[in-house]
């Protein structure tokens, strides 16, 4: 008998189930709240249902449909979580802590492997399985809530994946995360490769999270040599699509630079980039390349580095560069895999 998972029932959806077994409408609303807000693990941590009803959950009903199948620990305290779904296919989650911040974040992955075949991402190399659905995005934070005990408070797209070749499913997450899981849509944010005509659909949806770009080259010829999305949409259609999202949400866009040594990371670059970005509401996070095997690409050198942020600072733009979290357990950016570690 194929057991019904809860976590994939709207709450309407699991009202009219609950009802339908001859419990009253409230029985449903303590469920959803042990599932949604409480983190509940089992069945048997929801003490305010009765337990002849809860018996009758654990023989017909699964709150998710995927496990933990492995987990790392940083040194710097980031988790990496290997989730497998019920197919069998496996995504990476990382949670991000920070010491001297309250915040948690989760970094989500949107599908089974990537299109996009971005140079320098581990994600792609192993080929594109399968999109995630809605529920199978959500179950990621809900996995890392119950294994920590602790409320994830930030959530970024940033995981394996293109989210926007998965719209429709990461819209559906979108909204889970702001209503069931109560995460302000100001502290969700999509990071996305430049799939134009998605950005300006994303545009009008009635939830905007903070859009992220990964940008990675200040012109055509230098993108198209790390990110083939570049022959098909390029950075002068991207950058229309991103003054209509800076119009639709009246916020800054977020610019994701991956810095790569002797390859983008000149004065030169700097200038263009410079140029590119003046008209646009944004902030720029550069990120130090982080090694990925198999890869030519090199680390930026710090000062290098040091000086590229200083000259883009001169343009008025806030510039930040990210923090390296999880790197010795491959869980830091571009280094998700993936991979089923048992086999």
């Amino acid at each position: 008998m194929q057991k019904t998972v809860l976590t994939k029932l709207s709450k309407d959806e699991l009202i009219d189930f609950i009802v339908s077994k001859g419990e009253k409408k409230f029985r449903a609303e303590q469920i959803f709240s042990w599932i949604w807000a409480k983190g509940a693990s089992s069945f048997g941590d929801m003490t305010d249902v009765k337990k002849e009803f809860r018996t009758f959950l654990n023989e017909n009903c699964l709150i998710l449909d995927s496990k933990i199948k492995t987990r790392q620990i940083s040194k710097d305290g980031t988790i990496k979580y290997l989730i497998e779904f019920a197919d069998g296919n496996c995504a990476e989650t990382v949670l991000m802590r920070f010491d001297n911040r309250s915040n948690l974040s989760m970094c989500v992955s949107s599908q089974v492997g990537c299109k996009m075949g971005c140079k320098f991402c581990a994600t792609g190399k192993n080929g594109f399985k399968r999109n995630l659905l809605a529920y199978e995005i959500v179950s990621q934070i809900l996995h890392a809530q119950i294994d920590t005990g602790l409320k994830i408070t930030n959530v970024v797209f940033m995981g394996q994946g293109e989210p926007l070749d998965n719209l429709e499913n990461v819209k559906e997450a979108l909204k889970l995360i702001n209503k069931n899981l109560q995460i302000s849509i100001r502290r969700i944010t999509l990071s996305t490769c430049g799939i134009v005509p998605k950005i300006i659909e994303l545009s009008k949806n009635d939830l905007l999270p903070t859009l992220a770009i990964s940008l990675h080259a200040p012109n055509h010829i230098l993108r198209k040599e790390v990110m083939p999305i570049e022959n098909r949409y390029n950075i002068e259609l991207l950058h229309d699509a991103l003054k209509q999202y800076n119009l639709a949400t009246k916020d800054r866009v977020t610019i994701e630079y991956i810095l790569i040594g002797g390859f983008n990371d000149s004065v030169e670059c700097a200038k263009e980039l410079i140029n590119y970005l003046k008209d646009l509401k944004c902030n720029i996070n550069l990120i130090p390349y982080n090694p990925v095997k198999g890869d030519k690409f090199k680390k930026p050198n710090k000062n290098d580095m040091l000086k590229f942020k200083y000259l883009l600072e001169q343009s008025g733009k806030k510039v930040t560069i990210r923090l390296e979290r999880g790197s010795d357990i491959d869980a830091a950016c571009g280094q998700l895999a993936g991979k089923n570690l048992s086999s």
